[in-house]
C-alpha cells in the first residue's frame, strides 16, 4: 500500500468514527427530547386513572420539610386529592399552625411530628417513634433540603452548614425511605416522592456540596426504583429548577415569579399531578424545557455556564446586603 493510499484508508476510517461518533449523539438528543416531551405532556393530556391517589397509594402521606415551600403546597395539593396528613418539620409552631390551616380548609385529619433533621439518628428516632401505632404511610415526599445561604466558594461555608446539608440532603431521605418501604412493601402499594434539584445536573461552582448532595439524591431514587418497582411501588424522582421560595430569599432576581420562576403552590400543583404517571420529572412544564436545553451542551461547558451564574447570584446576595447596611 503506497503511502497514498494509506493517507487515503485512515482518512476515511477516521471520518467513518466521526459520523458514527455524531450519530450517537444526535440520537442520545433524540431521547433525551423524546424524554422531556413524555415526562412533560403525558401527565397533563392522557385520560387521569381511575384511582385516586388515596386508592391506589392509601390514605396517608408523610411530607418532610412541609411548613414552608415545595413542602407546605405539596401538603395543600396532596389535601385537596384527600390524603391525609402526617407533617415533619423542625419547628412545633408552625406545624401545629399548618396542621390546623389544613384541616380547616381541607377537612382531612393531619399528624404533627416535630423533628430537626440537622441531628441525625435523633430526629429518625423520634419520628419512628411517632409513627409505631400508625397510620400506616402510603405516599413519603422526602422534599426536607438545605443549600448554602447564598452561593460561596466552599472554604467560605460555615463548618456547620456543610454538616447540615450533608446530613439532611443525604441522610433524611435515605433513613426515612428505609422507616417506611418495608410497610409498603408487605401491602404492595406506595410511593415514595424524592424532591431533588437542577443543581445535579452537573457540577456547580459556589453550590459545590449541595449539587453533590443532589446527585446522590438522584442515583439512590433510579437505583431504589430498580429494587421496589417489582412490589408495585413507585419511586419518583423530582427535579425542579429556580423556584420563588424563601430558599432562594438571597438573589432579588429568584423573588419575583415568572414563568420560568414559579412559586411553590404552582409548581406543587403540576408536580403532583406526575405522581404515578411518570418516573422523572421537573414537576412543572417550564423547567422541563430548561432541564431538556440545559443539559444539551457537554458536561464542562455546564459547569462553567453553572458558574457564572452563581457569581451573579453572588453578587446580588451582597448588593442586597449592603443596601440592607446602608438603610439600617
Amino acid at each position: 500500500m503506497s503511502v497514498h493510499d494509506a493517507y487515503g484508508f485512515y482518512t476515511y476510517f477516521l471520518a467513518l468514527i466521526g459520523l458514527i461518533c455524531l450519530f450517537f449523539i444526535f440520537l442520545d438528543t433524540v431521547w433525551n427530547f423524546l424524554q422531556t416531551a413524555h415526562a412533560i405532556l403525558e401527565p397533563y393530556f392522557l385520560p387521569n386513572e381511575p384511582q385516586t391517589l388515596v386508592k391506589k397509594y392509601g390514605s396517608w402521606a408523610l411530607i418532610t420539610g412541609c411548613t414552608d415551600g415545595i413542602g407546605k403546597a405539596y401538603a395543600e395539593e396532596l389535601a385537596k386529592r384527600g390524603m391525609n396528613l402526617v407533617l415533619v418539620s423542625r419547628t412545633e409552631e408552625k406545624l401545629i399552625s399548618t396542621a390546623k390551616e389544613l384541616e380547616k380548609e381541607y377537612a382531612v385529619k393531619t399528624k404533627i411530628i416535630p423533628a430537626d433533621f440537622s441531628t441525625g439518628p435523633e430526629a429518625v428516632q423520634t419520628i419512628k417513634k411517632g409513627l409505631e401505632e400508625g397510620p400506616p404511610i402510603g405516599i413519603l415526599v422526602n422534599n426536607v433540603g438545605k443549600q448554602y445561604s447564598y452561593p460561596m466558594y466552599v472554604g467560605e461555608v460555615p463548618e456547620k452548614e456543610l454538616w447540615d446539608i450533608i446530613t439532611i440532603n443525604v441522610g433524611a431521605v435515605t433513613l426515612m425511605t428505609r422507616l417506611v418501604i418495608q410497610g409498603m412493601r408487605e401491602r404492595r402499594r406506595g410511593a415514595i416522592v424524592n424532591v431533588s434539584s437542577g443543581a445535579e445536573c452537573q457540577p456547580l461552582p459556589l453550590m459545590n456540596v449541595y449539587a453533590a448532595s443532589k446527585v446522590y439524591v438522584k442515583h439512590f431514587t433510579e437505583a431504589l426504583r430498580h429494587e421496589y418497582s417489582r412490589y408495585g411501588l413507585t419511586v419518583q424522582h423530582i427535579t425542579p429548577f429556580f423556584l420563588n421560595t424563601k430558599m432562594n430569599e438571597f438573589s432579588n432576581r429568584l423573588q419575583e415569579t415568572s414563568i420560568f420562576v414559579p412559586d411553590a403552590a404552582t409548581f406543587a400543583k403540576y408536580a403532583v399531578n406526575t405522581l404515578g404517571k411518570v418516573d422523572h420529572s421537573t414537576g412543572y412544564w417550564a423547567h422541563g424545557i430548561q432541564h431538556f436545553f440545559a443539559n444539551i451542551p457537554p458536561v464542562w461547558i455546564r459547569t462553567k455556564i453553572g458558574g457564572q451564574i452563581n457569581k451573579g447570584l453572588r453578587r446580588d446576595y451582597f448588593k442586597q446586603k449592603e443596601k440592607k447596611t446602608i438603610q439600617d
